[in-house]
């Protein structure tokens, strides 16, 4: 895959399996909790500034949106959980809709389960981290606000991270900052190699 990236473009906007594209590109998706940074991780690896809409309101990604990403791979923006103001009755749809998706998604080769650096992993995320876990998907965990944590107590923040979810061995934890930059080559090489496409 050629960088910096030049193609990458919204297939669909999905809400149900019957919506998913017709592809065999291996799928990365990407999840976590509402505000903490999903569009900004998404538009910082793509090098674009608008792609994935980024929202100070929780909640703005309320469909599966699929992005062709140089006809090599799929990156799949799923709706944030936590913090939204909702009805039960759509969170009930989220949740069924995010279900179906990593479930029955056979081109879903692994997913980029974002946190927050600054803080532990809540419930949410570790219940997230679990059920991925019980489907056998390959997890990398990214910890998103790098810039705001101190070089001092780093260690210990991202030592929250790998114990509360209790990480197991093969998944990666990588602190990132879509502000600095940092951790966006670390991303996409672990992402690549995973995928067995050589970057260029």
């Amino acid at each position: 895959m050629k960088f910096p990236i030049q193609k990458a473009d919204i297939i669909i906007s999905a809400v149900q399996e019957e919506q998913y594209p017709d592809s065999v590109l291996p799928e990365i998706a990407i999840a976590g909790r509402s505000n903490v940074g999903k569009s900004s991780l998404i538009n910082k690896l793509l090098n674009r500034k608008k792609l994935a809409r980024t929202s100070s309101k929780p909640g703005r990604t309320r469909t599966i949106n699929f992005f062709n990403i140089e006809d090599e791979l799929i990156f799949v923006d799923v709706p944030g959980y936590g913090y939204a103001k909702v009805s039960k009755k759509e969170l009930e749809k989220w949740n069924h809709m995010m279900e179906e998706y990593f479930s029955t998604r056979e081109t879903l080769s692994k997913v980029v389960l974002i946190t927050d650096l600054r803080h532990k992993p809540t419930q949410l995320d570790v219940q997230m981290y679990e059920y991925l876990k019980y489907l056998n998907i390959p997890v990398l965990i990214v910890a998103t606000k790098a810039d705001k944590v101190k070089r001092g107590v780093r260690t210990r923040h991202l030592n929250d991270v790998y114990t509360t979810l209790n990480v197991i061995e093969g998944d990666a934890v990588i602190p990132f900052s879509s502000e600095t930059g940092e951790g966006t080559d670390d991303v996409w090489n672990n992402i690549l190699m995973d995928l067995g496409i050589e970057r260029q």
